[in-house]
């Protein structure tokens, strides 16, 4: 199993990391491009096309934390978590220059309250799309259709994942630089990585109404950079792994919904 996983995000930790960058002097700044009108949900959504020949960020900080993600030149509009608790966020749109140089196109800050922090972990959002994907609803809600509680809902979830998704050798080996995934398409292939098993079990929770994370970082199962999720049941947020589980029941191990926390420390929430 370890030989399996060493590969895991050896090719993506890029998205994952806000890099070095030198900014240059900030440009004209417009509200046009940065909807803030489901700031009450826990995220945003950037309407921006990005040039094609140039990579384009997008940073979200609070206080001294910056998520970074790329934005895709085929893809306009998409949604971002603001997963650092209330207060200031601000917002960056970013073009590269040269080399790790970056120059700010755009800018904006915004103000979140959310009564409930769990909300963020019910968006559709980039890494974890599931409103763009009626398939993957379709399969959540089928799935869960006799679940009474989330616990249930997990569960059932959980084993469809597990019982169903093989790991991507090939495609573990080669990653591109930039990678997202899509968890429709994983459903559709049945095959993936670390972080497309946590997205498809985070958009297929998410779903149905069940609030789960992705996370990404580190793991005492695993030597490389992972992911994986947390899953609120009962009250706490609880740690799936799907990927090391799935390796163990499709090799006739028996697994359990749960990991211990201790096992895992996390580098970035999403």
């Amino acid at each position: 199993m370890k030989k399996l996983l060493l590969t895991c995000l050896t090719a993506f930790t890029l998205i994952s990391f806000a890099p070095t960058h030198t900014y240059a002097s900030t440009t004209t700044t417009t509200d046009s491009w940065l909807d803030t009108s489901t700031v009450s949900e826990g995220f945003i959504a950037v309407h921006y096309n990005a040039p094609s020949h140039t990579r384009t960020k997008l940073m979200i900080s609070k206080n001294d934390v910056n998520y970074t993600y790329d934005l895709n030149a085929s893809q306009s509009d998409s949604s971002f978590p603001l997963q650092l608790g209330n207060g200031t966020y601000n917002v960056t749109i970013l073009e590269n220059t040269s080399g790790n140089s970056y120059k700010k196109i755009q800018g904006d800050s915004l103000e979140m309250n959310l009564d409930d922090s769990n909300a963020v972990y019910l968006a559709s959002t980039q890494n974890v799309d599931w409103k763009n994907a009626p398939a993957l609803i379709s399969k959540a809600q089928q799935l869960t259709k006799n679940a009474t509680t989330d616990e249930q809902k997990a569960q059932a979830i959980y084993n469809y994942i597990t019982t169903n998704v093989k790991y991507d050798y090939k495609f573990a080996s080669a990653l591109p630089a930039v990678y997202v995934p899509d968890a429709a398409n994983t459903l559709v292939s049945n095959t993936g990585i670390c972080y497309d098993y946590a997205s498809l079990n985070a958009a297929m929770l998410r779903s149905v109404g069940v609030p789960t994370k992705l996370v990404m970082g580190n793991s005492t199962n695993v030597k490389e950079y992972h992911a994986w999720n947390e899953v609120f049941l009962n009250g706490q947020w609880v740690t799936v792994d799907t990927t090391i589980d799935a390796t163990l029941k499709q090799n006739g191990k028996t697994t359990t919904l749960t990991k211990p926390a201790s096992q895992y420390k996390a580098v970035k929430t999403y």
